[in-house]
């Protein structure tokens, strides 16, 4: 199944036009900007008053791709005043951007499954398909209605889209890492299916997952038990008897680069194991340019030492789950949504990645307390600059110290 002939049928328009981009920028800014992050900046990224330090991670927030996804929604606004704007799912995960485009009057559709709202959709109607992308089936449903497309899906994604369809065109089974319930990785796998719909794909997570599947290529196992723990995670028709002899890695562009690295290398050495070379195994660099300097911009401020960090962005986003698990591995981290998370000094509202839920801390205020402190922040990539300005606010004025003394600073 192919994006391509959907491509040449479906309207699609440019809302980059001048005189839009410019109305965007103006209202991108106030929605979003930050005086405050643009000192930290200037000043290398650590301010000190009084006993507090706050350090700033050199690279965090927005990245190309997210902003190039905002500023197409809201020229989608812009040149379609009058028209139903809807949107697969939501834009980026981040919970204040999307409200930003709810009150612009931008309804989100289900992006797991199709539902009737699909079918109601008009040659009139604008669709914005977001950052992530969207499956094959969702691109050909929206072309058969004939509507406007507002295409924001991230030049890294589709890098990642063609390197799949390579596999697929050379026979070879796409061992995607990533979360097979993830918007990407759902519409990465769908494109791993190749042209014809023949490809195959086998989706994990996890390095015992890896493990589990290099001891098969290795040496075979209970296909039916294979099957059962992997079922939702590949292709129709998928068997791992006959899908894992040529294989190509690739991967959900928002994972932990080590993690993705050390995959790739079981794999090749389990394939090299079994067949006496490599010439069955291909593997190219997908993770994306952002997460990976996010990523390395946090080992290099972890060098000095912290004593908390904040991590702030939306539960549900994968590449600042994956700075949270970094920062965790050496000091005590909190995945905060904003600012309001950071309740009082003892107390701190936080997202718990094994539980998944939000659950209350009061540790780092008692560690704080009436002490020297250097507090470090970082953001993913689909949290906004305002959000980052409130949190430094936020910690600075736990600590006794106004917003005014942190303008003047």
């Amino acid at each position: 199944m192919s994006d391509a002939p959907a491509q040449e049928k479906r309207k699609r328009v440019n809302v980059r036009r001048p005189d839009v981009m410019e109305k965007v920028q103006a209202e991108v800014e106030k929605h979003y900007h930050s005086p405050i992050v643009e000192k930290f900046r200037n000043r290398g990224g650590t301010l000190t008053i009084d006993n507090t330090t706050l350090r700033l991670a050199q690279t965090f927030g927005f990245c190309y791709g997210v902003e190039r996804a905002i500023d197409l929604a809201y020229a989608s606004r812009r040149v379609f005043p009058e028209n139903r704007i809807f949107l697969i799912g939501e834009i980026i995960h981040n919970p204040e951007v999307n409200r930003q485009l709810v009150g612009m009057g931008i309804v989100s559709l289900p992006w797991k499954e199709m539902d009737q709202q699909y079918d109601e959709i008009t040659p009139d109607d604008v669709v914005i398909v977001p950052a992530f992308g969207a499956p094959t089936t969702f691109m050909e449903k929206i072309e058969a209605s004939g509507c406007y497309v507002v295409d924001t899906t991230c030049g890294d994604v589709m890098k990642v889209w063609r390197r799949v369809r390579t596999y697929a065109k050379t026979g070879a089974t796409s061992i995607i890492h990533g979360k097979k319930g993830h918007e990407e990785t759902r519409a990465t796998a769908s494109r791993a299916q190749g042209i014809d719909g023949k490809g195959h794909y086998l989706i994990a997570l996890t390095l015992e997952e890896t493990d589990y599947i290099c001891d098969y290529i290795r040496k075979g196992g209970d296909r039916e038990e294979f099957l059962a723990r992997f079922g939702e995670a590949t292709s129709e028709g998928f068997d791992p008897d006959l899908h894992l002899v040529e294989v190509g890695v690739a991967n959900q562009t928002t994972m932990l680069k080590s993690e993705t690295e050390e995959m790739q290398r079981r794999i090749s050495t389990a394939i090299e194991d079994r067949y006496g070379s490599s010439a069955n195994y291909q593997v190219f660099d997908t993770i994306c340019g952002a997460t990976q300097e996010r990523q390395d911009a946090l080992f290099d401020m972890l060098r000095d030492p912290m004593d908390i960090l904040l991590v702030i962005g939306g539960y549900n986003s994968s590449n600042t789950s994956h700075l949270v698990e970094i920062g965790q591995d050496q000091l005590p981290t909190f995945f905060i949504r904003q600012a309001s998370c950071l309740a009082s000094i003892e107390k701190i509202a936080n997202y718990d990645l094994k539980a998944k839920e939000e659950i209350e801390s009061d540790y780092p205020g008692k560690l704080l307390r009436g002490k020297p402190a250097v507090i470090g922040i970082t953001a993913g990539a689909s949290c906004p600059a305002n959000l980052i300005e409130a949190t430094i606010l936020r910690a600075f004025e736990l600590r006794g110290i106004s917003r005014a003394r942190v303008e003047e600073a």
